[in-house]
């Protein structure tokens, strides 16, 4: 039973992301800005640039039907690249900067990456990190380092028109997700299924031409990618950019451009609810707040809203829906809901047990089926398949029910996945990690609720020698990317081997709660 549906019919584009981006861009605006230099790009300097780099990937060879790695903080440049790329007839796989080498290596071997983009602050990861891999060449977007290649370099004839390609079935980009158990896992995002969710959220939300909105979220991460960058550019708005997070830089520039509304995930929502640095700032210009990433309470919503006079809304979306499926509005929004569905969209709540429908109210899985649904998962027809089920749905992994006007709301996570800061933390991989260490013998990863990060890994261990959880971060530290760090440690005599998967985490994380709470 389909319990929610927005079949408003919108034209499903034959356009390209940059084709799309490019018909919002005013050539005479500034449309990214560098929230530290206040360095500024105009609509025709972007569109130049991105034509010129297309020219010089074609006559270098990675393009078209090549890959490109990304793996840079947000800056106007990196709009550029994504968008060269992708105007050359390319894929552009986005790499998290603060990933180890070994995590980036993983990423280029199963991406097929033959070029990698970064800047001169890592370019020694970038180094180790192509070692084994198909990448000819690093190209920086700062001051290049002796054997490396400046981004000037790189540009070449500027490229008139866009590169051919089948809008419907060609992978413009690659970003990784764990999905709803396992690994990360390479998201294969057509043309269609970024454009289609532009438009389906331009079609919802009451963005404006000329609207600014300050951009700390990662442009690696889909949210950054497709909200900050993508839907907010062919909206005809302007970008400022911030290469990491910082609470007084952000509401210093947010001051500075007078943004209309915010886009944030909890952590920061946390942050502007209690930090008294926030009392030193006249928000009242701010009409928005726009959470997602992760459930945000009411509570915390609520408090934020009411701190800065202002109204505090949810979205909801996943890498594997380009992002995005449900979206409030200022005029339609309930505390603690997620939205409702955008055009174009079905859901259902089915019984994860059962895979039986439930009707309206029911807490059960939930399933979406649309054209911004994923083609599927890179070098993967396993979990592709177990994730995109009879006729295209696609199961999120999350719990949720709809209430009698159509607003969603996540209760729980089926899926094996822990999220900190909004980032995703595969149990499983941190596992397998833990697992190498020669004084453990068994291992399990759990997410445990954090009151600034929303949750952080908490490992139960086997060990066959007195272990710390200094001695583990310290292991993990040259192999996994700070967010993923194991937060909490128990020793353990071992782990239940009668309960795997999601009844393992729930036993494990029913314990923690039993001793937090007794």
């Amino acid at each position: 039973m389909i319990v929610a549906s927005h079949i408003d019919d919108i034209p499903l584009s034959d356009l390209t992301i940059t084709q799309r981006v490019f018909a919002g861009l005013d050539p005479a605006a500034p449309v990214l800005i560098d929230g530290p230099s206040g360095r500024t790009l105009h609509g025709a300097d972007l569109m130049q640039t991105v034509k010129a780099l297309a020219g010089g990937l074609t006559a270098a060879g990675y393009a078209p039907g090549g890959c490109v790695a990304l793996m840079a903080p947000n800056m106007p440049e990196y709009c550029a690249v994504f968008h060269g790329v992708a105007w050359a007839g390319g894929t552009v796989t986005t790499i998290n900067p603060t990933y180890t080498a070994p995590e980036v290596h993983h990423q280029l071997i199963d991406a097929g990456a033959e070029l990698l983009v970064t800047i001169a602050a890592f370019v020694d990861t970038a180094r180790a990190a192509i070692k084994g891999t198909r990448v000819r060449d690093i190209v920086v977007l700062d001051a290049a380092p002796e054997g490396t290649t400046p981004l000037s370099a790189l540009l070449g004839t500027p490229m008139a028109e866009q590169a051919p390609v089948d809008v419907v079935n060609h992978v413009v980009t690659l970003p990784y997700s764990s999905g709803t158990t396992g690994l990360p896992k390479g998201v294969m995002l057509t043309h269609r299924n970024l454009v289609v969710n532009i438009d389906q959220a331009l079609a919802t939300t009451e963005q404006e031409p000329g609207e600014v909105t300050v951009s700390f979220l990662p442009f690696f991460h889909i949210y950054g990618l497709q909200v900050l960058m993508n839907i907010n550019l062919a909206a005809g708005g302007c970008t400022v950019t911030m290469p990491r997070f910082d609470l007084e830089q952000f509401l210093t520039l947010c001051t500075t451009y007078r943004t209309r509304r915010l886009w944030i995930v909890p952590p920061v929502a946390l942050a502007l609810a209690k930090h008294p640095v926030v009392d030193r700032f006249d928000l009242s210009f701010i009409q928005q707040i726009n959470s997602a990433a992760a459930p945000l309470g009411a509570d915390v919503a609520e408090a934020m809203g009411a701190r800065l006079n202002t109204k505090a809304i949810q979205g909801y979306g996943m890498t594997e829906l380009s992002p995005v499926s449900h979206i409030s509005t200022r005029d339609a929004a309930v505390s603690g809901a997620s939205g409702r569905t955008v055009p174009n969209t079905q859901c259902r709540i089915v019984d994860p047990e059962t895979l039986q429908d439930l009707p309206r109210g029911k807490d059960g899985e939930l399933w979406v089926k649309g054209p911004q649904v994923m083609k599927g998962y890179l070098n993967n027809p396993e979990a592709t398949a177990n994730t995109i089920v009879q006729n295209g749905w696609l199961r999120t992994g999350d719990i949720a029910h709809f209430d009698e006007n159509g607003f969603l709301f996540v209760t729980d996570r089926l899926k094996e996945l822990i999220k900190v800061k909004g980032f995703q933390v595969a149990p499983a991989e941190l596992e397998a990690l833990l697992l190498t260490h020669p004084a453990i013998s068994d291992a399990a990863v759990i997410g445990v609720p954090d009151p600034d990060s929303g949750e952080v890994p908490m490992a139960f261990v086997v060990a066959s020698a007195p272990l710390t959880l200094a001695d583990l971060r310290a292991y993990l530290e040259p192999q996994v990317a700070h967010y993923k760090h194991i937060q909490r440690l128990e020793l353990v005599p071992d782990v239940p081997k009668s309960a795997s998967g999601k009844i393992l985490r729930r036993v494990l994380r029913d314990r923690v709660a039993a001793k937090t709470h007794p």
